[in-house]
């Protein structure tokens, strides 16, 4: 439980750093994609591993954008974190997909998303959590390491704020589709009806 704590003491200072000027650059080193890279469309989602509607979304939307968009070669998604309350396990859990690498990113943020519920609402989420994401082959020590790398705490937060500063998003999860901001856990048929009109 310490370093859960480290974690909720440190992102303490995101609202405080959010007024700081941000880099205006439009990718960040962390950024992971699924999809292929010269997809015409661009799908940048802004999501929280805390957030319901955020986990909503990856349990039933994106199933069948990922079928009729990204794997068709039509559409490619960039998530980025963008931590909500609880502080500390939103960030926390991001980081612990991060740490599982580019190969295995988006697997494991899908047994989080899956999986809130279970380990956000125990009465030991980081050890759930744990628990959770050994299935992707991270052990307990992987996971303590992951969650005492300050440059990743810090690059998901300066992407975080960018988010804010430069695209005004405020609220998870928000959708940027070739640069068009969309607000909300949009159902398959309306999220297909915004990837058309981009088609366009």
């Amino acid at each position: 439980m310490k370093v859960a704590a480290w974690l909720c003491a440190a992102f303490v200072s995101l609202s405080a750093m959010a007024a700081q000027a941000a880099d205006k650059a439009d990718t960040f080193p962390i950024d992971q994609v699924l999809g292929k890279a010269d997809a015409p469309i661009t799908i940048i989602e802004y999501a929280s591993t805390t957030c319901g509607h955020c986990a909503n979304f990856h349990k039933t939307t994106l199933p069948e954008v990922k079928k009729n968009w990204i794997e068709t070669g039509k559409a490619k998604l960039i998530y980025r974190d963008f931590p909500t309350g609880p502080a500390g396990l939103s960030i926390g859990a991001s980081m612990i997909a991060h740490c599982a690498g580019p190969e295995r990113y988006f697997g494991v943020l899908g047994l989080i998303m899956e999986n809130q519920d279970k380990w956000l609402g125990s009465k030991d989420p980081l050890d759930t959590l744990k628990k959770t994401v050994r299935l992707a082959g991270l052990t307990g020590a992987d996971v303590d390491a992951c969650l005492q790398r300050q440059d990743l705490f810090e690059g998901i937060q300066k992407r975080a704020e960018h988010g804010n500063e430069v695209f005004k998003v405020d609220s998870t999860p928000s959708f940027l589709i070739n640069g068009k901001l969309v607000v909300g856990a949009l159902a398959y048929d309306e999220f297909n009806k915004v990837l058309t009109e981009a088609a366009k």
